[in-house]
Parts: C-alpha cells; sequence; structure tokens
C-alpha cells in the first residue's frame, strides 16, 4: 500500500512540474494589436481596374492564366477579370484571398503560414474564420493600403501559391504601393 501511494505521489509530482513547465513556456501576451490598419475611402473603380492591369500584364509576362479580384475594405467585390483559359475553380478562389485580405487586414498567405506551422505550431482553429467569411488560407491576396489606410484589397488565383502572389503585387506596384 505504501508503495501505491509513494508511486501515486511520484507521478502526481512529475504531472504537476510538467504543467509548470508548459505554463513557463508560454508566450507573453504583446500590447500592440497586429495588422491594426485604419479603414479608408473604398478604392475607386479607376484604381481597381488599374490594378486589375498590372496584375494581368504580370500574368501575361508568364504566361500565367489568371482570375484577379478587388474587393473595398469589407469584402465585397468590386471588380474581377478572367484572362482567357483560366480555370473556372480560380474565379471563386481570387475572390475569396482578396476577401480574406481585407476583411483580416492582412496578406492571405499569414493564414497558410498559421495553419502550416511556418512560425511555430500550426492553428487548424483559423480555418473555422475563414468558413464564416468564404476565405482562403493560401498565397495570392493583399490589402491595399493607401496613405496608411485600407481601401480594399487584391487576390489572384490560377497557378501555383507564389504565382498567385507574384501576380497580386504586380497590381499594387501599379497603384504605387510597395508590396510588404
Amino acid at each position: 500500500m505504501r508503495k501505491l501511494v509513494i508511486a501515486g505521489l511520484t507521478g502526481a509530482l512529475l504531472i504537476a512540474t510538467g504543467i509548470q513547465t508548459t505554463r513557463a513556456q508560454a508566450p507573453a501576451v504583446p500590447e500592440a494589436m497586429p495588422f491594426d490598419i485604419p479603414y479608408g475611402t473604398p478604392i475607386n473603380l479607376d484604381e481597381a481596374h488599374k490594378a486589375i492591369m498590372g496584375a494581368v500584364n504580370e500574368a501575361k509576362k508568364h504566361n500565367w492564366k489568371m482570375a484577379i479580384s478587388i474587393v473595398d475594405p469589407a469584402g465585397n467585390l468590386l471588380t474581377h477579370a478572367t484572362m482567357d483559359g483560366t480555370q473556372y475553380g480560380s474565379i471563386v478562389i481570387a475572390q475569396s484571398k482578396a476577401r480574406t485580405a481585407a476583411l483580416y487586414r492582412r496578406p492571405s498567405k499569414v493564414f497558410a503560414d498559421g495553419i502550416n506551422g511556418a512560425n511555430g505550431p500550426g492553428t487548424p482553429g483559423t480555418l473555422s474564420l475563414l468558413a464564416l467569411t468564404q476565405g482562403a488560407a493560401s498565397e495570392g491576396g493583399f490589402p491595399i493600403v493607401k496613405d496608411g489606410k485600407l481601401i480594399g484589397a487584391i487576390g489572384a488565383s490560377g497557378g501555383l501559391a507564389p504565382q498567385d502572389g507574384v501576380t497580386s503585387k504586380a497590381g499594387l506596384v501599379a497603384l504605387g504601393i510597395t508590396p510588404n
């Protein structure tokens, strides 16, 4: 009986030590809000078309077939272009990437990195957020930030994730915005 009690106490001590170690390793809570970009007046149609054409021209240079979408800060579609020969499934994905970038004020790749564990353990719970907004956790969606304010977002789909990212970034460059 005495051995059983000692074994039980030893096990409890080991478990308690493990819990303390886990608590000690928890990261500090940051004071600043990440991706805290204020909202601005939504992108106008002329600027949206300029971004689309910048993205289209980049895709044409590489012979990529892309779907490209521009949304307002609330994720509502403003304009869209589907290049000849683009797979139809990419239309919805381009819109989803743009919507994700606008609603969460960050590149859609941030969600892919979080889920895939690029910056530590993956966070599969993030997927539930994207389902609510018809979002996408894949490279190719970027917020459009002008004068420090979010005015919309661009999303591209049709190629591999890095190709989609290059295409969307070209749309930002066409607006005079340096992509991050």
